[in-house]
């Protein structure tokens, strides 16, 4: 029996064109309304969570940052971060600079974003944005530490970084066609994090439905009981998860969902 539905957004729930569709809010508020928890899970920041929020009517909590930050989106309040050591760091850094020579850095600290000089943002930044060395920047209570190699892309990019740092963080990416990874604490990732916050409600793996589409999707899918991937997933991901549905423009996590509420799904 399903107890609790997690979802990725960007790709999986979130469309192309940046929207929720009404098919899928409602599919999302019948999930809560029928007394399951819902779990948005994600690598965006919770400073970019104000536009989900608003579409899916403030429901469920998120496990943001790849599952550095917990999210409570009722009250729009991190409510725990998991961080990278500051040692830790600064040894992820200089390898990466050895490995990747084109490399520049940024963090996420559940509050705040903040860059080195090199670092090239593909969004505007706050105002008030601290540009610094990411050696300094680090001695923050990083949750999620950003490279970008305006020379490469995402999947030569995540092979590199793993062969050299692998056995001190989480190295993730999601989306191949962009030169930036995504990197957590070591042990902090989507699955662990979901698994944390799970057992806290007394929910087992079994009893977890999980969508997603990204590489950084893949632990969580392993891990649930139930998973199904979207048709417009990573190459990587449709192979490792044989269970689809539509594409994210089709609504395919809701189509899962009508179906899970009226017992087709179990």
């Amino acid at each position: 029996m399903i107890r609790l539905v997690a979802t990725d957004l960007d790709g999986t729930v979130v469309r192309t064109d940046g929207t929720v569709s009404a098919r899928t809010v409602a599919a999302l508020a019948a999930v809560e309304a029928a007394g399951l928890l819902l779990v948005l899970v994600t690598g965006r920041p919770p400073r970019w969570m104000a536009d989900v929020v608003a579409a899916t009517g403030h429901r469920g909590v998120a496990l943001c940052g790849n599952g550095a930050f917990v999210y409570d989106l009722h009250t729009e309040q991190v409510l725990e971060v998991r961080p990278i050591a500051p040692d830790v760091g600064l040894e992820v850094v200089a390898r990466l600079r050895t490995a990747l020579p084109g490399a520049a850095f940024a963090v996420e600290t559940g509050h705040a974003f903040a860059h080195d000089p090199r670092y090239r943002s593909r969004w505007a930044t706050p105002p008030g944005t601290e540009v610094a060395p990411v050696e300094q920047l680090l001695h923050h209570r990083v949750g999620k530490l950003l490279v970008r190699d305006e020379g490469n892309a995402g999947d030569a990019m995540l092979a590199t970084a793993r062969a050299v740092v692998g056995d001190l963080v989480e190295v993730t990416h999601s989306n191949p066609h962009d030169c930036l990874l995504e990197i957590s604490a070591r042990g902090v990732s989507k699955a662990s994090a979901l698994a944390r916050y799970a057992a806290g409600h007394g929910v087992s793996a079994a009893e977890v439905l999980a969508f997603g589409d990204q590489p950084n999707d893949l632990p969580m899918l392993a891990w649930a009981g139930t998973a199904y991937v979207v048709a417009n997933a990573h190459p990587d991901v449709r192979a490792a998860v044989p269970a689809r549905t539509g594409a994210v423009d089709d609504d395919g996590v809701a189509a899962v969902l009508e179906r899970l509420l009226d017992g087709s799904v179990s």
